[in-house]
């Protein structure tokens, strides 16, 4: 089973956002992300930036941060 781990990036830095993540949606809202056991957990107005396979790791973006 591959499970991914979701970070949220900005201005360089990264934010981890959840690990074991099995379920991944974009919405109009942002991106859904959720895992076996806790609550999905909506990152809002973000986007899907990168995805690497290998390492495992979802990264997003935020729109909304991108437009200060």
């Amino acid at each position: 089973m591959c499970q991914m781990s979701v970070v949220l990036e900005h201005n360089g830095e990264q934010e981890k956002i959840m690990e074991n993540v099995t379920h991944l949606a974009v919405t109009n809202e942002g991106v859904l992300v959720s895992t076996l056991f806790e609550e999905p957990k909506l990152v809002k107005s973000a986007w899907v930036k990168n995805i690497d396979f290998l390492a495992g790791t979802v990264t997003l973006d935020n729109k909304a941060l991108d437009h200060d």
